[in-house]
């Protein structure tokens, strides 16, 4: 099982406001986020996904690429400019990054169930509301 990260989208409202600013960040397919500290488990991080939280809700996903050091020795984590919608669930708010396991992470949004076509906004409070 994969090993992922979860990190509160500061200043994001709401999944369109990540996604706009994901698109705004996004170089050559890769969007970069510098932090201070690497991972301790970073080995484990590549192929996993970093999960985004807005307002005590997982509604994203990207996937982490690799991790490199950015001059004045802070860590960057590369991850694909895809941000993937996923079905939300809750989590609390928190500095920095933590840890996910693989099998508590939560599924995609499928494009055969239909969730898909939803409008973002409405996804997440479905999801809110645990009726998807």
């Amino acid at each position: 099982m994969a090993l992922h990260l979860t990190k509160v989208a500061m200043g994001c409202t709401s999944a369109e406001a990540l996604r706009a600013r994901v698109a705004a960040r996004a170089e050559g397919g890769v969007m970069r986020i510098v932090t201070r500290y690497r991972p301790t488990r970073h080995a484990e991080l590549i192929g996993g996904s970093l999960f985004w939280i807005i307002r005590h809700q997982l509604v994203g996903r990207q996937e982490i690429l690799r991790f490199a050091e950015a001059e004045d020795r802070r860590c960057v984590i590369e991850l694909d400019e895809r941000l993937v919608p996923i079905l939300g669930a809750p989590r609390r708010a928190h500095q920095g990054w933590r840890y996910l396991e693989g099998g508590d992470a939560p599924a995609d949004v499928s494009g055969g169930s239909g969730l898909a076509e939803l409008p973002p906004q409405m996804l997440q409070e479905l999801s809110a509301l645990a009726l998807v």
